[in-house]
C-alpha cells in the first residue's frame, strides 16, 4: 500500500484529528463569517446610538466582572440574560446591544456579563464558569434594584456561551450560591457544547488546558440531575457536525427529563448566522426565547 493511501487514525467517531479539529473550528464551515462579525458590531453599534445607555453594576470583585442591563419600561419586568460566545477567547458585553431591543420593546430587561477570557486564565474554564454563574446570582439577588423580577428570570446563551449557559443551568444553586434550585425559569442553549470530551480531542487543546476534572464537571449534558427549568435547544443544519449531533444529544437528553421546551432546528444557517436572530422577534431564537417568557406577540 502506498504512502498516501495510508488512512489517518480515527481519534472521534469516524473523523480523523484534522476533520475534528475543523469540527470545532466554525469558520471552516462558514466562509462568510468575518462579514457577519462585522454586520454584528454594526448593528451593535447603531443599537447603542439609539437606545439608552445601558446600567452597568459590579457583580464580582475583580474588574471584568460588570454586566449591562438594558431597561424595558414596563414595571417589575421579566429578565433576559445572555451570555456572549466567542470559543472562549473573544468578546465583549457591548458588541450584543442590537440584541437588546427585541426584548425590551417586549416588555423584559436585557441584561449581557463580561467574564474573562480562558486566555486571560491561563488556560482554564473554571473561573469563566465561575463568573457567569456569579452573575446570574447576583441579579436573582438585586433585580428589585432595577425594577427586573427575580422571579422571571431567563438565560441565554450561544456557541461557547451556549457552553457556559449549559453550565448555568446545571448549577447546584443552594450548595454553591445559597438560593433556590428555582431562580430559573427557562433556558436557551444555541450551537453549544455539551459535552467536553471531543473538544478535549480536538485543536481547542491548545489554548484550553483540559483536565479530568475540567471534562466532567463542565460538561452540562453529565449533570442534567440538577436541571430544574425548561429549555430550547437550537442549532443551524450548516453548522459543523459536532455542533449539530452535540445540540440533538443535549435535546434527547433533556426530552428523556421531561425538560426540553423546543428543540429549533435552523435550516440553512450557519453558526454565525443563527445567533443573529435572536436580535429579532421574529427570528429563530428571538421568537424561541420569547416563547419560552411568555411575552410573545
Amino acid at each position: 500500500m502506498s504512502e498516501a493511501a495510508v488512512e489517518s487514525p480515527k481519534i472521534w467517531l469516524e473523523m480523523d484529528q484534522a476533520a475534528l479539529d475543523a469540527a470545532y473550528d466554525q469558520t471552516k464551515y462558514a466562509p462568510n463569517h468575518e462579514l457577519l462579525r462585522l454586520r454584528r458590531a454594526s448593528s451593535a453599534e447603531i443599537a447603542r446610538k439609539r437606545l439608552p445607555a445601558p446600567l452597568r453594576y459590579q457583580y464580582g470583585p475583580t474588574e471584568i466582572e460588570g454586566l449591562d442591563v438594558y431597561l424595558s419600561d414596563k414595571p417589575h419586568a421579566p429578565i433576559c440574560m445572555f451570555i456572549h460566545g466567542g470559543a472562549w477567547r473573544t468578546g465583549a458585553a457591548a458588541d450584543f446591544a442590537g440584541f437588546a431591543e427585541t426584548f425590551i420593546h417586549a416588555g423584559a430587561h436585557f441584561i449581557v456579563p463580561d467574564f474573562t477570557s480562558v486566555d486571560a486564565a491561563g488556560g482554564d474554564l473554571f473561573p469563566m464558569v465561575e463568573q457567569v454563574r456569579r452573575s446570574v446570582a447576583w441579579v436573582y439577588r438585586n433585580a428589585n434594584g432595577f425594577g427586573g423580577d427575580a422571579d422571571r428570570l431567563f438565560v441565554s446563551g450561544h456557541s461557547s456561551g451556549g457552553h457556559l449557559t449549559g453550565n448555568i443551568v446545571t448549577t447546584d444553586w443552594p450548595r454553591d450560591f445559597d438560593v433556590p434550585f428555582s431562580i430559573l425559569k427557562g433556558g436557551l442553549l444555541a450551537s453549544g457544547m455539551y459535552d467536553l470530551k471531543p473538544v478535549r480531542l480536538s485543536a481547542r487543546s491548545r489554548y484550553v488546558n483540559f483536565t479530568d476534572r475540567m471534562e466532567e464537571e463542565l460538561s452540562s449534558i453529565r449533570h442534567l440531575d440538577r436541571l430544574h427549568c425548561p429549555l430550547v435547544v437550537a442549532y443551524g443544519t450548516q453548522e459543523t457536525p459536532e455542533f449539530q449531533r452535540q445540540s440533538r444529544d443535549l435535546a434527547k437528553a433533556v426530552a428523556a427529563k421531561g425538560k426540553l421546551a423546543e428543540l429549533v432546528v435552523a435550516e440553512g444557517y450557519n453558526h454565525f448566522e443563527i445567533v443573529e436572530t435572536m436580535g429579532n422577534p421574529y427570528g429563530l431564537l428571538g421568537y424561541a426565547m420569547l416563547g419560552l417568557m411568555g411575552l410573545r406577540k
